[in-house]
């Protein structure tokens, strides 16, 4: 493409309301435009690159035996109800009606859809496996829309839906899908792990993502310093270590006026945090539910929900907290009138501190014997440091961007939807199931914030809106016009993506503009083009080389060909 005449612009300042460096880039490059909240245009530039992130998907969804569809966005509720969702879903789904009354949402995802079109060609067990995909807009709507493409109300998603007949058979289909999203991710070259997690309002026995690691990732990751063990913080299990054993000491009630958190407690007491628990009063299915844990811990809420079968966890308010005798600041299990959780780690605690239910006072050289309660379970965070549950290692953090997930569904959907099959003995079953999601966004913004300097983006090769940029210094110079024009289509017919940049422009405007928008490798015909010479420069490197015409264009293509996954 020739820029000269062309849609492009860039902004020279940063986008005031842009708190990711992606999407500062992204907006100054002209790539994309916010409409509102979460609400994007993709502008030339900006959907060639996603174009392009989309063929690799494509690509390697069409290598591993799954067909493409088209599914709508506008889609009646009665399939959302049918399956329980709408409850779940709750106030992200963003609802409608036609003229006629009849409510509709624009779909956030598309599970029973695609489980309607299986039903279209499912009747027996000859009729299994096969899976569809599509490349399709969702819709979200997001409490706090940030970070540019990263958290955003209307997106681009890669969903893709197996159909098996038993879990040996999903088995497989799950991990033909989990080689090709390694190959796509590898293709793209972001640096991603793949991490265990919560399996959420999708349901299912199992599901993984695939976190870009970056600083401005929304996600922690929880990793090991001795072996590969990778899990999202939600769902990170934490190892509770035997304490040494103490010679159990006689409950004591010691004041500790206007003392209301653990830390001022132990503080005050002269205690570690470590010899404390603290009490969490939740509402859980309008009921009072008061889960303690360990002092230094935090209570992880996919993992409590998930104890208690319920699907979400608030804080319980004054009226609730009145139904029972718990003291706020000063709650502890022992002769407490409330459902109690506690996390395991406590069964192993001895003579540690509580809250004594009593205003201004706490119970030191608590054990677990001195109290009842009603479940005990996994329910908090791991911390840094903790015990690796594969190998024993230490456990440490980083901060991902889900850019692709994994479920295994079971038979959730099927068998709602009624989607069964005859088997070799004329039985009917239930069709298993399993889902598999991409945000092409998501991966563009992760791939800007790996790759970027203070000059801007650094697009790989694969995915890059040109490969390569040739910049013309002076338009009215006819031999420097003349080359530019034979390297041009000289490239072109080996089949490289080029942009010639011919614009009216000074040349550091251009040298700015093709460095912000991350061109892999450039060429500049200036001057020295009456002694056959041009400067090459690749956008991740600072020096430039001179070469000649035919060595600069032997040399590109060499570039793009080992630089293309």
């Amino acid at each position: 493409m020739k820029l000269k005449g062309s849609y492009f612009y860039t902004l020279r300042e940063d986008a005031k309301d842009e708190e990711s460096r992606s999407g500062n880039l992204l907006v100054r490059s002209g790539m994309i435009k916010k409409v509102g909240a979460g609400i994007y245009m993709y502008l030339p530039m900006g959907l060639k690159v996603i174009d392009k992130i989309k063929k690799i998907v494509k690509e390697e969804m069409d290598n591993a035996g799954a067909e493409e569809v088209l599914m709508p966005s506008l889609i009646p509720e009665e399939y959302y109800e049918a399956c329980g969702r709408v409850a779940s879903l709750g106030s992200s789904m963003f609802r409608l009606q036609d003229r006629y009354a009849k409510p509709y949402a624009l779909g956030p995802t598309h599970e029973e859809l695609f489980t309607i079109a299986a039903k279209a060609v499912v009747n027996s067990y000859k009729d299994l496996p096969f899976t569809i995909y599509q490349q399709a807009d969702k819709f979200r709507d997001e409490p706090r829309p940030r970070y540019g493409l990263i958290r955003v109300r209307e997106f681009i998603m890669k969903d893709a839906y197996s159909f098996d007949r038993d879990e040996k058979g999903l088995d497989v289909s799950y991990h033909q899908m989990r080689d090709a999203y390694n190959k796509i991710f590898d293709r793209i070259g972001l640096d991603y792990k793949i991490v265990k997690a919560d399996t959420g309002v999708m349901g299912g026995s199992l599901s993984e993502e695939y976190q870009a690691v970056t600083d401005i990732g929304e996600d922690i990751l929880v990793l090991c310093d001795n072996c590969d063990y990778a899990s999202n913080l939600e769902v990170s299990e934490v190892i509770s270590k035997e304490e040494k054993k103490e010679e159990k000491k006689k409950l004591e009630l010691v004041e500790t006026p206007n003392k209301e958190t653990i830390e001022e407690v132990c503080e005050y007491l002269k205690l570690d945090v470590k010899k404390s628990i603290k009490a969490l009063l939740m509402k859980a299915n309008d009921e009072l539910v008061i889960f303690f844990v360990r002092g230094d811990r935090e209570l992880n809420l996919v993992k409590a929900s998930k104890l208690l079968g319920v699907g979400e966890i608030n804080f319980a308010d004054d009226a609730l907290i009145a139904t029972s005798n718990a003291v706020p600041g000063f709650t502890g299990p022992i002769d407490l009138k409330a459902k109690i959780v506690i996390d395991r780690e406590i069964l192993n605690m001895q003579n540690f501190c509580c809250g004594a239910n009593k205003l201004g006072y706490h119970y030191i050289n608590a054990n677990i014997d001195d109290f009842e309660y009603d479940l005990v379970g996994d329910i908090v965070n791991v911390k840094e440091g903790d015990t690796c549950p594969i190998c024993g290692g230490k456990l440490y953090f980083k901060k991902g961007i889900e850019i692709g997930n994994i479920f295994k569904l079971g038979t959730k959907y099927s068998e709602k939807l009624g989607l069964t099959y005859l088997d070799e003995n004329n039985k009917s079953l239930p069709v298993v199931m399993g889902c598999y999601g991409i945000g092409p966004g998501r991966i563009l913004a992760s791939v800007i914030e790996q790759n970027n300097d203070e000059h801007g983006m650094i697009f790989p090769v694969n995915i890059a809106p040109y490969e390569v940029c040739i910049v013309l210094i002076d338009n009215k110079d006819s031999k420097q016009v003349e080359i530019s024009e034979k390297i041009y289509q000289n490239l072109k017919q080996l089949g490289i993506d080029v942009l010639l940049d011919d614009r009216d422009e000074r040349p550091g405007v251009k040298f700015k503009d093709m460095d912000l928008i991350g061109i892999p490798l450039r060429l500049t015909i200036g001057k020295k083009v009456e002694n056959n010479l041009i400067e090459v420069k690749e956008r991740n490197k600072e020096d430039y080389q001179e070469m000649s015409i035919d060595e600069a264009l032997e040399y590109t293509s060499k570039y793009i060909k080992d630089n293309l996954k």
